[in-house]
């Protein structure tokens, strides 16, 4: 399969699709499986099964486009020196000490986080993590995580993770919002990253590996909406350019395996997502509903008319998908406000 940032130069009428709506909005799953059931079905949602065993569909990191110098302002190796001390702690300790805390002030972004409710983003890492008993882990003698799944409501769980060397640090945090955007999802986030748009391969690959590692362990879904809250607080998408037909050795999955729809489901969330943050002036904490945009359902017939000719209809949809996804993330804010 073509990678994510290698796609076909398209004909003249594929071209004309990706740019046909001026605003690019994608219907909420609800109202897109029911009015465009006979053209393209939404994004699969993860079954009881794959949450549970995710280790199952996770797919293959994707080849590394990361570049060190997306993080600003690296914390120096001796301001991190102190951390070592808490390898195999619990977790809870080390969020609770005072220098942990002043430390976390220099790649936690100071924003508005809707985790049930409004609160800093810091204080939804407290909620789930404050309590938490466990381990404080440190790989190859350098890479720090700490983790928690205490959330009292909603399936918030998260983790922080430090590079002790390069002075670099990121957080996530997944829970299954109620507030009108799309559930379940991931936020990633750093203060010292302002670079906008990311995709996973844009990230460190150490912190890539962990990241998978702790999905797996936390049981979250293995294709779900992604974010990424940056330094300039902005909440923008998070990109899935994971291939999941591609297996560990290297070899390439059989279509019957199912990896293909996996890829249109990531592609088709991707969409969705950017379509809600285009709505919502990608603010960290909106609690705006999807709207229901009669333009998009016109835009799926002309994918589904484009694609449904060609050889490799699937394929096809998954590269109008994720051009449609870029010509919406290169769009400016929208002028009107959200709806709510």
């Amino acid at each position: 399969m073509q990678s994510f940032r290698a796609l076909r130069k398209s004909k003249v009428s594929y071209v004309a699709a990706l740019f046909l709506l001026p605003t690019g909005l994608l219907l909420p799953t609800a109202a897109y499986g029911s009015a465009n059931a006979q053209q393209s079905a939404p994004p699969s949602q993860p079954t009881e099964q794959q949450a549970q065993n995710p280790q199952s569909q996770a797919p293959q990191p994707p080849a590394s486009n990361y570049d060190r110098a997306i993080f600003l302002k690296p914390i120096p190796p001796d301001q991190l020196a102190f951390l070592n001390q808490f390898a195999g702690a619990l977790s809870k300790d080390l969020f609770r000490d005072k220098q942990f805390h002043k430390l976390m002030k220099t790649f936690v972004p100071d924003c508005m986080f809707h985790y049930g409710r409004d609160m800093p983003l810091s204080d939804a890492l407290e909620i789930v993590i404050n309590g938490s008993s466990q381990p404080v882990e440190i790989r190859d003698g350098r890479y720090l995580m700490l983790s928690g799944q205490s959330g009292p409501y909603l399936g918030g769980r998260g983790f922080l993770w430090i590079d002790m060397q390069d002075g670099i640090a990121l957080g996530g945090f997944y829970f299954h919002p109620t507030n009108g955007e799309p559930t379940p999802s991931v936020v990633i986030f750093s203060r010292q990253v302002k670079e906008d748009p990311l995709a996973q391969s844009d990230l460190p690959p150490a912190f890539v590996s962990d990241l998978i590692q702790w999905s797996t362990t936390s049981r979250v879904p293995p294709i779900t909406t992604r974010y990424f809250i940056t330094g300039s607080n902005r909440r923008i998408l998070l990109e899935h350019d994971e291939d999941y037909c591609l297996r560990a050795d290297g070899t390439t999955a059989p279509p019957e395996s199912g990896c293909l729809q996996m890829n249109a489901d990531a592609a088709d969330i991707d969409m969705n997502t950017a379509s809600y943050l285009y709505q919502t002036h990608y603010a960290t904490n909106a609690t705006a509903w999807m709207i229901n945009d009669p333009d998009q359902i016109a835009w799926l017939q002309v994918r589904t008319n484009t694609c449904g000719i060609g050889p490799d209809p699937l394929g096809c949809r998954i590269r109008m998908t994720r051009e449609r996804t870029h010509v919406i993330i290169r769009q400016g804010p929208v002028s009107h406000p959200p709806h709510r």
